[in-house]
């Protein structure tokens, strides 16, 4: 599903408007009949019900004053704030204050003037609502919010009750997510047309709560128009990725990977990829690892075939193995290295030899990261496709900054990296980011905190490359090994709670997230 930005939702209302001919009222008219059956499905009935709506001064105050004016078709109680002199009102949004006033009965419709309410009616007001509606700010929000909207904001958090923000919390920006001095805290977002990058970064993701996304009118076409770069990875576009198997496939037609990791008290690392791998539906795995640990690697993990390499005297991997890698990796359709390999000299000067040379589909994580920070001829210097899979942590040393930096611009962050490493990148986190070299960008929204422990990424790395090794092009391969990684953790967290949640218990639930996002009805 496309993502837009402020800007590009701005554009997508005016080619509506001057290329389609769809008025911009009837818009704003539709929207507040979406808004009408978000509230009914939050609420149950409205039989009874005391609305209170805050309202701005833009069009998505106009949205709420749509709404409020629907209302009196409904036995509620509704109660109208304007947050500013209703004299100030401009377009759209004067238009619906005036008809919200000359229709006259109820709602009760006040503004922020010399005669109207007071903040303390607000609060009271507020306090007493069975849901509140935000429709102070929208998408034009681009400074600190002050005065009237921030004693609102915060009257609105402090209520107790459930609230639904129209197009996106007041107070969110919508292009980065950022909370802009103070911002709402919704119980459900109802965004238009589609959804703002703004809902999908934190902290404004987590401001949003559950996100609608309600039709309005735009055609397609018009969005299509824009050539939009950033998208919201859903599960359709997962299920059409991973088509059902035919009878008479064999374990050939699956793949074979290479996982190149481990070394002495690290093999769990190895093991985790490689199962991940497996339970990815990888046809044939072989792991590669220090010669001392290979007995290690048959215990841990029965399905797979290892490859005892030449190690160093620290049971790492040596520069030696380096031919016979290349030996094993010829056979192969993709590669996984990273995982536990250590931080030994040797090893990182293998892993810097290797990878230039490695002709298949190559996926880098942990110390095979570390191995090619600042180096970016070991990938750009590759004709097959690489996927590299940093934390913040990692991504700072990839591009040679702080965390901090890349945590405040993660997307900005990750199409750097790519274009820089000519690689996709997958950078993880709260949510996991993909980009490629052209700028393009895709989000993820599954995964819980529960997944920040000691492996989790070891099994993404393996699904990834699994599902490459099953010569599945690298934007489908990467947009749902992410998903389904993710996924995996919000069953397991479902199941056993998040604070429980360790590396294999994704293992356990990889295969339901598969069948969940493969049934239709996902």
């Amino acid at each position: 599903m496309k993502v837009v930005t402020a800007k590009q939702m701005q554009e997508l209302d005016r080619l509506a408007s001057a290329q389609y001919k769809i008025p911009t009222a009837r818009l704003m008219e539709r929207a507040g009949e979406q808004l009408l059956a978000a509230l009914r499905a939050c609420l149950g009935t409205l039989d009874g019900k005391r609305i209170v709506i805050a309202a701005g001064k833009g069009n998505n105050g106009g949205d709420g004053l749509v709404l409020a004016r629907l209302l009196r078709q409904h036995p509620c109680a509704v109660e109208t704030y304007l947050a500013v002199d209703g004299s100030t009102l401009r377009g759209l949004a004067e238009e619906q204050w005036q008809r919200l006033r000359q229709d006259g009965g109820p709602p009760s419709c006040q503004c922020l003037d010399r005669a109207g309410w007071t903040l303390d009616q607000f609060r009271k007001a507020a306090a007493g609502a069975d849901l509140i509606v935000d429709a102070l700010l929208g998408t034009g929000l681009t400074a600190p919010v002050e005065g009237a909207y921030a004693e609102m904001i915060e009257a609105i958090n402090c209520a107790g009750a459930p609230v639904l923000a129209v197009d996106l919390p007041s107070g969110i920006n919508a292009d980065t997510g950022a909370v802009m001095g103070v911002a709402v805290q919704a119980a459900v977002t109802v965004t238009f047309a589609l959804p703002k990058l703004g809902l999908l970064l934190h902290p404004g993701a987590a401001r949003a709560g559950r996100v609608i996304i309600s039709d309005i009118g735009i055609p397609q076409a018009a969005v299509d128009q824009l050539a939009l770069t950033v998208e919201q990875i859903t599960p359709g576009s997962i299920r059409r990725t991973l088509r059902p198997r035919s009878p008479q496939q064999h374990k050939g037609d699956f793949g074979h990977l290479l996982v190149i990791a481990g070394s002495e008290g690290k093999m769990g690392a190895a093991a985790m990829s490689a199962l991940g791998a497996l339970r990815a539906g990888t046809g044939l795995v072989t792991v590669a690892v220090p010669r001392s640990q290979n007995p290690v690697i048959q215990a841990l993990v029965m399905e797979a075939m290892s490859a005892p390499m030449v190690e160093t005297t620290d049971h790492t991997l040596a520069e030696a193995s380096l031919p016979a890698l290349l030996q094993l990796a010829a056979g192969k359709r993709a590669v996984a290295l990273g995982p536990g390999l250590s931080l030994h000299p040797e090893t990182q000067a293998l892993i810097q030899a290797l990878i230039p040379q490695l002709t298949c589909p190559v996926v880098i994580d942990a110390d095979g990261l570390n191995a090619i920070a600042g180096r970016e001829t070991a990938t750009t210097a590759r004709q097959a496709p690489t996927v590299l899979t940093p934390h913040p942590g990692e991504m700072a040393r990839l591009l040679g900054c702080t965390a901090d930096r890349v945590e405040a611009d993660r997307p900005a962050a990750a199409r750097e990296a790519a274009r820089r490493y000519r690689a996709w990148i997958v950078l993880k986190g709260a949510h996991t980011l993909l980009a490629d070299p052209d700028g393009r960008l895709w989000i993820n929204t599954t995964g819980n905190p529960g997944m920040a422990t000691g492996g989790t990424g070891d099994v993404l790395t393996g699904v990834l490359g699994g599902l490459l090794a099953q010569s599945i092009s690298l934007p489908d391969a990467a947009t749902a090994a992410v998903y389904l990684h993710g996924l995996a953790g919000d069953l397991a967290a479902r199941e056993i709670g998040e604070t429980s949640l360790i590396a294999g218990d994704l293992l356990t639930f990889l295969p339901a997230a598969f069948r969940q996002t493969c049934t239709r009805s996902a």
